[in-house]
């Protein structure tokens, strides 16, 4: 079981407190998109054995969505962090690379 702490109100809790949102950092489809790139973009996404970027939101709290690293593989949380920013924290990179020193980003 995974156990998050929502950065917006400080509670720690288990994953059953929280709903999933999907894949962190994507670059939303427009309705000016055609087909073709509307349908990569609901259809096709990562699915990594390791390092993910998911978003939460705190369902059975405070109601705020915010950002989660884990490892797909170990079920390992790096850190949470507010789903306002558009970039992976300093805090949060460190913390993979610590446990992960060959891990890279591809965003």
């Amino acid at each position: 079981m995974l156990i998050l702490s929502c950065p917006c109100c400080g509670v720690r809790g288990e994953e059953t407190e929280f709903s999933p949102g999907g894949e962190a950092h994507l670059r939303r489809a427009g309705p000016e998109t055609d087909d073709a790139v509307f349908s990569e973009y609901l259809f096709q996404r990562r699915n990594p054995r390791g390092v993910h970027f998911e978003r939460w939101r705190h369902s059975f709290g405070c109601g705020k969505w915010f950002h989660a690293a884990r490892c797909t593989k170990t079920l390992e949380v790096f850190g949470t962090y507010s789903a306002q920013v558009s970039e992976i924290p300093e805090d949060i990179i460190a913390a993979i690379r610590a446990r992960r020193p060959d891990w890279e980003i591809n965003q």
